[in-house]
C-alpha cells in the first residue's frame, strides 16, 4: 500500500500523530507528529512491526494479515482509547489513540490508520496541581464552601449544630457572600440530605407568579392555568426549600407564607383542599428586615417564624486569609473547564488580589479569575491578566512590620523581620507568599508572643516555629 504525495501535506499539516500500517501491522507511514513522539524517523518505522511502540493498548495476535494480526481488525474502528506507548528513548508515553480500518473495493483489510494524542502534558499538569493542594491542603471545603479563617470554622460549627433538627434558618450576608452555598450544606449534612431542596428567588418573581410558584395552581384558577401544577413546597415534600431574597416577598403572600408554615399544609391557587407538607425551611436575605418591618413593608410575626437561627456569611474583606485558597480553587474549576494549564497567579498578582476590597465578594472573585483566564497565555495569571479596576484600586502588601510591647516568652521584641522574601516568578509562590504574610501578620497582633500567632492562625506553636524557620521570619531584641 502506497500513500500518494497529496497526502502527505494534510498528515504531516496535523497535530497529533498519525501513523499507517498494512494487514500485516507494518508501517507504512508516519507524518511529523508521529516521528517527534515516538523519536524514530518514518525511514526508521517504515517496515517495522507496529510491536516496536509496545502500545498497551493494542491486542496483537500476529498470527496472519487482517483479523489474525490485531483485534483491531476485527472491531474496525477504536475511539480515544487511553494506552501507554514506548519512544525510542525507552521512555513511556501517555497517549489517546483512535483508529480505523482501511479496505480496498473489494472490501478486503489493507492496514489502518491510527491517530495519536500526546496527553502527557495534561496528565504532568494535573500531577502538579494535585501535588500544590496536597502540599497547602488545599480542598473542596466544608460542602462546596472554601475557607479555613476562624469566622469561617465559626460557621460551619453553626452549619452543623443546626442542620440536623427541624429548626428554621436564617442565612444573614451581603450579596455575593455564599448564602446559596450555606443553605445547600445545611441540606446536606442534615437527616433530608437523600430528599429534595429546592430554591425559590423570591425576588426574581412577580407577585401573580409568586403564590402559584410556591404553593402551585389547578387547571382554570387563572388564564393561563391550562392544567395542575405542583408548587415548590410540594415539590419539597420531606426535603428543604430555600427562599432566596425572602426580603422581596409582597405583603400578600407573606400571609400565605405565615399560615403555611404554622400549620404545615397548603392550598393550591384556585383549590380549596388543604395538602399537607413536611418541609424544612431556610430563608436568606441581603437586606435590613428590621428596617423593613418599621416600613411597614414585611410582617414581624413573619420575621420571628423563619429567624428562628440566623447565620450570617461573612463579606471577604472580613476573611481575607482565605482568599488564597478561594483563589485556588476558581483555578481548579476554571483549568477544567477551559483546558488551560494555568497553575496560579504570580507573587505580584496575588498581592494585588489581596488587598483589593472585594465589593461583590466570593461573586466577584470568582468572575475575576474568570476573567483573567481569558487574558492569560502561560501557566501563571500577571497582574495585566487582573481587571483595571483591580489594578489601579489595590495597593500592595508589605510583609515587614514593626511591634513593640514586650516578648512574656523570650526577649523583648520590637521589630517582626522577613529576610525570606523572593521575586522568583514561580507560579506555586503564591501560596508560600500567603503564608508568610499569615505569619508576620499574626505575630504583629500578637506582639511577638509565638503561643498567641499560634492561637490566631489555628495552628500549634511548633507549627509557628516550623513556619518561622521555613520562611526566614525573626523576632529581633529591641534596640538598647
Amino acid at each position: 500500500m502506497e500513500i500518494g504525495d497529496h497526502w502527505r501535506h494534510i498528515i504531516d499539516s496535523v497535530q497529533d500523530g498519525i501513523i499507517i500500517v498494512d494487514e500485516f501491522g507494518r508501517f507504512v507511514a508516519a507524518n511529523h507528529s508521529a516521528q517527534l513522539m515516538t523519536g524514530y524517523t518514518e525511514d526508521q518505522l517504515k517496515g517495522q512491526s507496529c510491536r516496536i511502540l509496545n502500545c498497551t493498548g493494542c491486542e496483537i495476535r500476529g498470527k496472519g494479515p487482517g483479523r489474525k494480526w490485531c483485534g483491531l481488525f476485527s472491531a474496525g474502528m477504536v475511539r480515544d482509547k487511553k494506552c501507554v506507548i514506548t519512544a525510542a528513548s525507552n521512555r513511556t508515553i501517555p497517549i489517546v489513540k483512535s483508529a480505523t480500518v482501511l479496505t480496498n473495493r473489494a472490501g478486503d483489510i489493507v492496514g489502518a490508520v491510527e491517530t495519536l494524542k500526546d496527553i502527557s502534558e495534561n496528565i504532568n499538569y494535573k500531577n502538579e496541581l494535585a501535588s500544590i493542594r496536597r502540599m497547602y491542603h488545599i480542598d473542596d471545603g466544608f460542602h462546596g464552601i472554601i475557607g479555613r479563617t476562624p469566622v469561617m470554622m465559626h460557621l460551619y460549627e453553626h452549619i452543623e449544630s443546626v442542620a440536623s433538627l427541624d429548626t428554621p434558618v436564617m442565612i444573614l450576608g451581603d450579596s455575593g457572600t455564599g448564602k446559596e452555598m450555606v443553605a445547600k450544606a445545611l441540606h446536606e449534612t442534615g437527616l433530608r440530605a437523600s430528599m429534595p431542596f429546592i430554591k425559590v428567588n423570591c425576588a426574581a418573581l412577580s407577585e401573580s407568579i409568586l403564590e402559584s410558584e410556591l404553593f402551585g395552581h389547578v387547571k382554570g384558577a387563572y388564564t393561563g392555568a391550562d392544567t395542575d401544577r405542583m408548587g415548590r413546597f410540594e415539590a419539597a415534600h420531606k426535603g428543604t426549600i430555600f427562599l432566596d431574597e425572602i426580603g422581596d416577598i409582597p405583603l400578600s403572600v407573606q400571609v400565605k407564607l405565615l399560615r403555611v408554615l404554622e400549620e404545615r399544609m397548603i392550598q393550591r391557587v384556585g383549590e380549596n383542599r388543604s395538602i399537607p407538607i413536611d418541609v424544612r425551611i431556610i430563608t436568606a436575605t441581603n437586606k435590613d428586615l428590621e428596617a423593613l418591618i418599621a416600613q411597614g413593608k414585611f410582617r414581624e410575626d413573619l420575621y420571628f417564624r423563619i429567624n428562628v437561627f440566623p447565620l450570617t456569611c461573612p463579606p471577604l474583606r472580613d476573611r481575607r486569609d482565605d482568599i488564597t485558597l478561594i483563589i485556588q480553587h476558581f483555578i481548579t474549576v476554571h483549568a477544567e473547564k477551559t483546558g488551560k494549564n494555568i497553575l496560579g497567579f504570580t507573587p505580584e498578582a496575588m498581592r494585588l488580589m489581596a488587598a483589593y476590597h472585594w465589593p461583590g465578594n466570593i461573586r466577584e472573585l470568582r468572575n475575576t479569575v474568570e476573567y483573567a483566564f481569558v487574558l492569560a497565555r502561560g501557566k501563571a495569571i500577571r497582574p495585566d491578566h487582573l481587571p483595571e479596576k483591580i489594578q489601579k484600586a489595590a495597593v500592595p502588601v508589605t510583609p515587614q512590620v514593626t511591634v513593640s510591647g514586650q516578648h512574656p516568652e523570650s526577649a523583648p521584641v520590637t521589630e517582626v523581620k522577613d529576610s525570606g522574601a523572593t521575586r522568583d516568578g514561580t507560579t506555586t509562590l503564591m501560596v508560600k507568599n500567603h503564608e508568610r504574610r499569615q505569619l508576620i501578620d499574626a505575630l504583629h497582633k500578637a506582639q511577638g508572643n509565638q503561643t498567641k500567632a499560634a492561637e490566631i492562625l489555628g495552628v500549634s506553636r511548633v507549627t509557628v516555629w516550623k513556619r518561622m524557620k521555613k520562611h526566614k521570619v525573626r523576632i529581633t531584641q529591641p534596640s538598647p
